[in-house]
């Protein structure tokens, strides 16, 4: 059930088969419908997910508008680290764009499966890092580029992402509105054709 993530795994760092295992007995596999949430704002987040199918959704809500901060699909860890290290609510929401399998590994399992091989200590390090690193490169990106950049960029990093997500989340995932994404993909097209 779970050799996606042990394959995923097994190419981040150079694991046993017994080592691999362990994912059986420390990870729980959660299977949401679309639209299900993997996590609401107000609880306290006591796991990490690796997405093996479909896509979640990350946002916040303020002054009641919904605030898509990131999108997330298969091969990816969602977390909120703020609830996880800090043992405190989340604003954080993750909610399924699509029927999804997630992989999840619960505060105290993740601990214990560190204790069983210290490898998984440098894959938990490898895997931090990637999450602070495309947390980074989208805060640099909303505060220097133009919607249009930000727009040719996604398009380019996850080109099945309009096939798959309603248009008005992106627009808002890019701080636009449903009708300025329309215009730029208009622009952008229009430009390719000539």
């Amino acid at each position: 059930m779970f050799e996606r993530l042990k394959k995923y795994c097994k190419t981040k760092v150079d694991f046993t088969n017994e080592e691999l295992s362990f994912i059986d007995t420390y990870f729980e596999s959660e299977k949401l419908k679309k639209k299900d949430f993997l996590l609401r704002g107000g609880k306290i987040c006591d796991f990490i997910g690796f997405i093996a199918e479909g896509s979640i959704r990350h946002f916040h809500i303020k002054d009641g508008i919904e605030k898509t901060c990131d999108i997330s699909f298969e091969n990816s860890w969602v977390t909120d680290f703020q609830s996880f290290t800090h043992n405190t609510s989340c604003i954080m929401n993750l909610q399924a764009m699509e029927n999804s399998t997630v992989f999840i590994v619960k505060k105290e399992k993740l601990y214990k499966l560190y204790s069983a091989s210290n490898k998984y200590e440098t894959f938990g390090r490898l895997m931090a890092e990637q999450v602070a690193q495309k947390a980074t490169e989208i805060a640099m990106s909303l505060s220097s580029d133009k919607p249009e950049e930000r727009f040719q960029n996604l398009l380019k990093k996850q080109p099945g992402l309009f096939q798959r997500i309603p248009q008005k989340y992106i627009a808002n995932f890019l701080g636009v509105s449903p009708e300025s994404l329309s215009r730029i993909q208009k622009r952008i097209y229009t430009k390719r054709k000539s």
